[in-house]
């Protein structure tokens, strides 16, 4: 009796790791890559304000939109006063210059759009899946 429940038990674990591989390697293999020297890290884009080229502070990027595993999109933040009153808007990746001034150690933000141009622009609403 001792023997058979010593060999159940045996079994049963083995058949639970099996279950646990099978669920753990279901995002495939891990892969590690390296980090280039121009990227941007996602900690350096949200709050960043955008300037155009008058310098005028026209938004912030307060959201990125990742679709099929890429960047497709900013949300940013035009208008309001505190938080209050934010009109969001979706643009493209390539309407957003970001780059890194070594000499004042920051990152720059600059659209080529007015804040009225951006306030006219359709608004993006948090709700549904997208609510936060």
């Amino acid at each position: 009796m001792r023997r058979r429940a010593i060999i159940v038990a045996g079994l049963l674990s083995a058949l639970a790791t099996t279950a646990y591989a099978q669920t753990n390697t279901a995002a495939g293999n891990v892969q590690f890559g390296s980090v280039p020297s121009d990227a941007v890290l996602t900690k350096n884009l949200l709050g960043l304000k955008l300037t155009n080229a008058n310098n005028d502070t026209v938004g912030e990027i307060k959201d990125l939109v990742i679709a099929n595993g890429a960047l497709s999109g900013y949300i940013l933040s035009v208008g309001g006063f505190l938080g209050m009153g934010d009109h969001y808007v979706d643009v493209t990746p390539s309407s957003v210059a970001i780059s890194y001034d070594a000499n004042d150690k920051k990152w720059k933000g600059m659209i080529n759009a007015t804040k009225d141009q951006l306030k006219a622009a359709p608004e993006f609403k948090y709700e549904g899946r997208f609510n936060h």
